[in-house]
């Protein structure tokens, strides 16, 4: 059972309870900004501010991503969790490093991401193509474009 605070927010602890971070396991990994209302990522330069700290974890062999979409509230990431770092430490490094790049280009400071983040580490039965399509999927389910190619924030090594 989750604690509540405030009636929506749940303790950051909680979340983490029973969670391991298995190396070279593939992830699901869904992150939401701090004030969803703001809706940070419809401006296209925080968006690509985000994309260059994940290209940053692919480009040192961090994790091998594999699909990605931001949406103008959250984000949808798959990747493959190398053998180095522990899948709270990447999210935490994305985190920190996003924020701080977004928060220098607004000219503020303070939360840009909630302390949380989903994650689902794929079965080996799990169809990974599968998963990508649906995360690319997410700007046609939400109504923001009536085709994938119209949308800019995303990419996916099959497609």
């Amino acid at each position: 059972m989750f604690s509540r605070l405030g009636g929506d927010a749940l303790f950051y602890n909680d979340l983490r309870k029973g969670r391991v971070s298995e190396m070279n396991r593939i992830y699901f990994v869904t992150t939401v900004i701090h004030n969803r209302d703001e809706a940070l990522f419809k401006d296209w330069f925080c968006a690509r501010l985000l994309v260059k700290e994940m290209q940053q974890l692919h480009d040192a062999k961090i994790v091998a991503s594999m699909a990605w979409v931001i949406m103008p509230d959250h984000l949808h990431w798959l990747f493959q969790l190398s053998d180095d770092e522990p899948l709270a430490k990447v999210m935490k490094s994305l985190k920190a490093r996003s924020a701080q790049r977004i928060n220098q280009y607004l000219h503020r400071t303070g939360a840009v991401w909630q302390k949380t983040h989903h994650d689902h580490a794929l079965r080996n039965n799990e169809d990974v193509k599968g998963v990508s399509r649906y995360i690319v999927a997410n700007p046609l389910r939400a109504g923001l474009v009536s085709a994938i190619g119209d949308y800019p924030l995303w990419d996916a090594i099959w497609l």
